[in-house]
């Protein structure tokens, strides 16, 4: 029962040996030059409007130590995010922020980056950074220990909250669907009610969940700085 559930997140299209159900992670970048080649229309209008809100709210996370042009990094990984959580809702399309493979992938490259920039750019600060101010002399060799572990594990959790809030959902939605075929007419009803609400609760996940990652991955760039 448990592999037949969670079968749902598999690959399951193979050509030659090679899944293809990875190339949906990139249908979303289809949509973005389109509003750029015609007149603005209010989905461009939108992508504007948003882009400036998160490109106002990254610019004051991380201060005026940022390099120009930084902030839409962040951006791209909101919206990118985004489009695939959202993708993930649609039926016979695969979810590919539901896999560890695209997030971890994300949460490490972005990290490794943040690291390699702080240590090599800005040494001392990272040291600083490792013990807390007003840290007790004795207590200093601990707080490195913890500083250093909790700033390890920071691209597993990144990686996992993601995949966890979107598998969690969609096991949900996917439950309640086979249960459907056996109940009465009356419970039906009460039944597609219900998985519209899930279904309007997984929008709310998808875009919470993209701004909960970038968010994050601002504040670990603000702290290489």
């Amino acid at each position: 029962m448990m592999s037949n559930l969670f079968s749902i997140f598999d690959p399951s299209t193979n050509i030659f040996n090679l899944s293809i159900n990875w190339i949906s992670t990139f249908i979303g970048l289809m949509f973005i030059p389109y509003s750029f080649w015609f007149l603005p229309n209010r989905f461009f209008m939108m992508w504007n409007i948003i882009s400036l809100k998160l490109h106002n709210e990254f610019k004051t996370l991380m201060g005026n130590n940022s390099f120009n042009g930084s902030t839409f990094i962040f951006i791209s990984l909101f919206f990118f995010v985004l489009f695939n959580n959202f993708l993930g809702l649609f039926p016979y399309i695969f979810t590919s922020t539901s896999h560890l493979n695209l997030s971890l992938t994300l949460s490490l490259t972005l990290w490794l980056s943040f690291m390699i920039y702080g240590w090599i750019n800005n040494t001392q600060h990272m040291f600083i950074h490792l013990i807390p101010q007003g840290t007790p002399s004795i207590l200093m060799p601990f707080m490195v220990m913890i500083e250093t572990i909790s700033n390890i594990i920071r691209p597993g959790t990144l990686a996992v909250r993601l995949t966890a809030n979107m598998i969690a959902g969609h096991l949900l939605l996917t439950l309640l669907g086979n249960s459907g075929m056996n109940m009465p007419s009356y419970l039906l009803i009460i039944l597609i009610f219900t998985q519209i609400l899930l279904l309007i609760l997984e929008f709310a996940v998808a875009i919470i969940q993209s701004y909960v990652i970038t968010i994050l991955s601002t504040l670990y760039s603000s702290e290489t700085n």
